[in-house]
């Protein structure tokens, strides 16, 4: 029996699975803006997934602290889970971007808002 060579590192797939597995939940109580952050969020997630199973541990672990942000939930005094604020992720997830120099990365939805660091000082 033949089988396909993997290349992936094993912990890469169930990184995937597990946003894959929060997205699906999300598309359940989500619309608008709020969904479309929470799948630009998940597209961003799976590729610094890929991009890093072959990189440095410190890398991995990066994105592996962004994928359980965006997908681990708070405990509430209720009877139910208080899910984490998507905009909160974000800003995990563009920094991880950041510190990985991919900034086709960031999750941040209208390219005219400017954030802290794209600021540049004028010199006049």
């Amino acid at each position: 029996m033949a089988g396909e060579q993997r290349t992936v590192e094993p912990g890469t797939d169930v990184l995937i699975r597990k946003v894959d597995s929060h997205l699906a939940t999300l598309r359940a109580g989500l619309h608008g803006p709020e969904l479309e952050l929470a799948e630009r969020l998940a597209h961003c997630l799976r590729e610094m997934v890929l991009c890093t199973a072959q990189a440095s541990a410190a890398d991995r672990g990066q994105v592996r602290v962004a994928v359980h942000y965006f997908v681990l939930r708070r405990e509430s005094r209720g009877r139910l889970l208080s899910v984490r604020s998507l905009t909160a992720a974000e800003r995990v997830v563009d920094r991880v971007a950041r510190q990985l120099g991919r900034l086709d990365l960031l999750a941040v939805l209208r390219r005219d808002r400017p954030t802290p660091d794209d600021a540049q000082p004028l010199n006049n």
